[in-house]
């Protein structure tokens, strides 16, 4: 899928159609994570830093389980 890239006052924008808006599950105001990846770079609506932070999170949470349980008593 081809995008055009358009000047908009002092930055550069991207319109992205409809189809592809509903594909990255994305609406008005959301959010877009650029990624660069082997073969160049990748848009996607997955921020992968939120992720990792996510699987340190369960870690810690699964580890400390009881006592997790314990204090929303």
């Amino acid at each position: 899928m081809r995008l055009k890239v358009k000047k908009r006052g002092n930055s550069l924008s991207v319109i992205i159609p409809k189809e592809l808006a509903a594909g990255l599950n994305v609406d008005d105001g959301d959010s877009l994570y650029l990624t660069k990846t082997p073969r160049g770079y990748e848009l996607s609506a997955y921020d992968p830093e939120f992720a990792e932070e996510m699987e340190a999170a369960q870690k810690v949470m699964s580890r400390y389980r009881n006592a997790l349980i314990e204090l929303a008593k």
